[in-house]
């Protein structure tokens, strides 16, 4: 049950571990607002997104983990596949609420550790390929709220899992489009963003805490820590006869933003850990799992790069 910053449901989808449901059943995220928790030193300021019409900018998301699961009679440790997103938006179109654009994956690609088994590799090479033009449109407001979108018609007819797409919305949501406080704020701000996640099919309330730590311009520099928490709850899978209990779940990432306001698309690293316990009963009997995890994620803003 891998989860860290919903990594798991990238790793699940590549490795092809469990059926899952796909694009066509994706639902929209729920959206819980937004929280200011201290104004800061003044001078204090607005911060609001200001993309200029025809705005198109291209990043690179990588994400990275490594896995310690024990039970009862057996322990593995796990240095998984990473993935790797080529996501490019727009171009931006402005409307009377704020700016509308396209967000489509044009590559994706399995990161293989060093010494992975040669056949595997390339299984899992082939399932990050499902990610390829994976996309759709979103309509945000000056401060990154999410008014509108939907995900392409190509989209919505692929078998790309939900899972998959979700990490990807949520990974944006907290790391490259900020939801950004409606009050003036100055040097030392914080301010938290919550919202309700799901991964396979637990909910799961995630607490964003942003602090301001530098302002040059467009560009704005940001902390940010990233708390997930699942209560107890029990999900079925009445076709494999599997009940999937939560005892505790629990994850904590760190990492840094530079926030640019006037782009479509941000740099961003942020590396935690994950801890959950969960009880899988089967008709062979019951069985406790501990899982321990490492993860990293990485994005860059590419557009400046030269093209070959």
């Amino acid at each position: 049950m891998m989860r860290g910053l919903m990594l798991g449901c990238a790793l699940l989808a590549l490795t092809g571990c469990k059926k899952s449901n796909t694009a066509a059943d994706a639902s929209a995220q729920d959206d819980e607002g937004i929280r200011l928790l201290d104004k800061g030193q003044r001078p204090r300021e607005e911060l609001r997104y200001n993309v200029a019409t025809g705005t198109t900018t291209s990043s690179t998301t990588t994400f990275r983990v490594a896995t310690l699961a024990t039970s009862s009679e057996t322990a593995a440790l796990s240095v998984l596949p990473g993935l790797r997103l080529d996501i490019v938006s727009g171009p931006a179109a402005s409307t009377d609420r704020g700016v509308k654009f396209n967000v489509d994956v044009v590559k994706a690609e399995a990161v293989v550790p060093k010494g992975f088994d040669e056949k595997l590799a390339e299984e899992l090479r082939d399932g990050a390929a499902i990610a390829e033009k994976v996309g759709g449109w979103v309509e945000v407001d000056d401060r990154g709220q999410m008014l509108a979108g939907a995900l392409s018609e190509q989209t919505k007819r692929s078998d790309v899992p939900i899972r998959l797409l979700r990490m990807i919305v949520n990974t944006r949501e907290t790391l490259t489009r900020v939801r950004l406080p409606e009050e003036k704020v100055g040097l030392g701000a914080r301010w938290e963003s919550r919202k309700q996640i799901k991964a396979y099919g637990f909910n799961i309330q995630q607490v964003n805490t942003y602090t301001l730590v530098d302002r040059a311009g467009d560009e704005i520099m940001l902390n940010v820590t990233v708390q997930q928490l699942a209560v107890p709850q029990t999900i079925e899978f009445p076709e494999e006869g599997i009940e999937i209990s939560v005892e505790s779940m629990t994850a904590q990432a760190d990492g840094q933003i530079i926030l640019d306001l006037s782009a479509l698309e941000s740099d961003a690293s942020a590396t935690g850990t994950a801890e959950d316990r969960i009880i899988i009963k089967t008709a062979e009997g019951t069985e406790t799992v501990d899982i321990t995890e490492e993860f990293e994620i990485q994005i860059a803003n590419t557009s400046a790069l030269p093209t070959n």
